[in-house]
């Protein structure tokens, strides 16, 4: 089993010193997703959500939530982001929508945190402005689905 980073020799949790490491572009894609019933899902696609523009908000709160994770996550980095983008993809069949969060820097560390903390801000947004409508909605499969850059190089998610 490889060491863990953010463990000292004495068993502390410890930020990473990244000062030696080189600044190269970083790139992160995470993914998650929110089931919820029929008329929940209606009224996020349709745009008549009670509480206004579910799924623009919930792009503001994961952009925003990004930009912010050091804040959140104890031993993370502040890290300078060059882009953070949000998607929404609704699958009508199945009443849930997908969510993917790109995050893209030019740093000494990743931004894998970064990309994971915005799937999951996109995505309790959207179940708060709903859950009036659905108390059951159901997050998950929240996960690093790409990573490139860095020392350890690239990573894509495989299916098993």
């Amino acid at each position: 089993m490889e060491k863990l980073t953010h463990i000292n020799e004495k068993g502390e949790a410890n930020m990473v010193d990244i000062s030696d490491k080189a600044v190269t572009k970083r790139r992160a894609l995470a993914s998650g997703k929110i089931s919820m019933n029929a008329g929940a899902f209606d009224q996020i696609v349709s745009g008549t959500a009670p509480k206004g523009d579910v799924l623009g908000t919930a792009r503001i709160a994961g952009i925003t939530a990004a930009k912010r994770t050091f804040e959140m996550i104890p031993l993370c980095h502040l890290i300078m982001l060059s882009k953070v983008s949000i998607e929404f993809v609704p699958d009508p069949a199945e009443h849930v929508i997908e969510c993917t969060c790109e995050v893209l820097s030019e740093g000494k560390t990743g931004v894998e945190m970064e990309a994971l903390t915005g799937v999951s801000a996109a995505l309790l947004t959207i179940y708060d402005m709903c859950k009036a409508a659905d108390r059951k909605m159901t997050i998950g499969d929240i996960r690093l689905e790409e990573k490139d850059g860095g020392r350890s190089g690239s990573y894509r998610r495989k299916e098993n």
